[in-house]
């Protein structure tokens, strides 16, 4: 397909962001309220975490006016610092939701700075929803753009495009004409960062956390009358061919302002990576073949694409290596039953059977399975070989999870990040988000008293 030929991507963009009106988005604003739905469940699951925790403590003493409600938690902060706590708890997990196409996770870099911002400036539920639905696009277009290149290069997709989504989203609750907004997504290119080598680590966290303040950050900026290059995205020395790619203009474009990225949007029923729930999809099936007979397994192998081996096929270490561990996935799904938080938490990871098991997985590629598909066989001592192979996982579009699902994964959520926030409240409040006046009003009632 040829490229399409256009003046500037940042203007472009805005251009929609800026007239894009509550009717032509009212249609998505339901797979809206399921993704904020799912950011609250992922954020209060690790409100407490002691990686949540620690950067409470260093931002702390720099916090400006107390303004703006961090998940799970009675202390307020000010808008840029929550907005970096609340992304940072939501994306923790690896439980959020994900755009299938570029495995971007949309709702942690957007979410966070568009509430933060709603509730400094007390804007209405339709405003936050209109914002994040239009934010949420303008991510996931970009990263349509350079996908899958960008991430098979080491970026990590969500931070280094999610703030592209923050910044737009942003600059459109603060009234910016699409000159403004066009500015904002130009300096966000100049902040975009993120490598998927620390993805086993809290710094993948810090660079969704930044997407999130820093989106918010070259919106305020935009506002005051920064200026940013008219191709900041697709220029000769622009964000594009800087990080290696050039940019698909044809692919950001195709139905710009008619159809909606959030509508592909799916959600997570393990806190692991998305590539791994096949492998968990099936090593749950094969459990229930192999019944009593767990402790005959001599061996494991799961055959799956390049991508699944190059995320996962890695050794244990910690509780976030297990979140990204193709061998550690296998493990929870054959002897525990189960893939929940507690599975992939450090009481879990160094358990001697767990870790005796995982000695026993192979991983093995084949280039015949799509992303995100796995086979797995179970070789028992009697040399019966029992064969799993899941295409489509649960949680995928082809198998989406309930409204009840989401809802009881917030439930759980609250229990294992130990929140004293209420469930029921936070439930019934996203549910009305499209009939609410004052978004500070409702975070104020989601917050316990201090």
């Amino acid at each position: 397909m040829p490229q399409v030929q256009i003046p500037s991507v940042s203007k472009t963009l805005a251009d929609v962001v800026a007239a894009a009106s509550w009717a032509d988005v009212e249609a998505q604003s339901l797979e809206a309220r399921r993704s904020i739905l799912n950011f609250f469940a992922t954020a209060l699951g690790s409100a407490r975490d002691p990686v949540v925790m620690a950067a409470m403590r260093t931002l702390s003493p720099f916090s400006g006016a107390a303004t703006t409600t961090v998940i799970g938690h009675s202390q307020q902060m000010d808008a840029m610092c929550a907005s970096f706590l609340n992304a940072v708890s939501a994306n923790l997990l690896d439980f959020d939701d994900t755009h299938p196409e570029t495995i971007i996770h949309p709702a942690a870099p957007v979410a966070a700075p568009v509430l933060a911002l709603a509730e400094t400036r007390r804007l209405s539920g339709r405003e936050v929803l209109t914002a994040f639905i239009l934010g949420v696009d303008i991510e996931c277009r970009i990263g349509n753009a350079v996908s899958p290149r960008h991430y098979a290069r080491g970026w990590h997709i969500t931070s280094t495009c999610g703030i592209f989504g923050a910044a737009a989203a942003c600059a459109r609750l603060l009234g910016l004409p699409a000159e403004g907004i066009a500015n904002a997504i130009g300096l966000a290119a100049s902040q975009s960062a993120g490598n998927v080598e620390n993805l086993p680590s809290a710094a993948k966290n810090v660079s969704v956390g930044n997407a999130a303040r820093n989106g918010l950050f070259a919106a305020l900026l935009a506002q005051q009358g920064y200026e940013a290059a008219p191709r900041a995205i697709e220029g000769p020395l622009g964000w594009a061919r800087t990080m290696g790619d050039e940019l698909d203009v044809a692919r950001l474009l195709d139905g710009l302002g008619k159809t909606w990225e959030i509508a592909k949007n799916t959600y997570k029923p393990y806190p692991a990576g998305i590539v791994f729930h096949s492998v968990i999809d099936a090593c749950l099936r094969l459990r229930e073949q192999i019944g009593r007979r767990l402790d005959q397994i001599d061996a494991v192998t799961v055959e799956g694409s390049a991508l699944l081996l190059a995320r996962g096929d890695r050794p244990v270490n910690n509780a976030r290596d297990a979140r990204v561990s193709i061998h550690h996935c296998v493990a929870c799904g054959l002897l525990v039953g189960k893939a929940g938080v507690a599975e992939f938490a450090r009481e879990t990871v160094v358990r001697p059977e767990i870790a005796q098991l995982r000695q026993k997985v192979r991983a093995e590629r084949d280039d015949q399975m799509p992303d995100g598909a796995a086979r797995v066989a179970v070789r028992l001592s009697s040399g019966e070989v029992i064969i799993e192979t899941v295409i489509s996982p649960r949680g995928s579009r082809a198998a989406p999870l309930a409204d009840r699902d989401l809802e009881a994964k917030l439930r759980e959520g609250v229990r294992t990040g130990q929140s004293d926030w209420s469930a029921d409240r936070v439930i019934d409040a996203v549910r009305r988000l499209d009939t609410v006046d004052d978004i500070a009003e409702l975070l104020e009632s989601l917050r316990p008293p201090r």
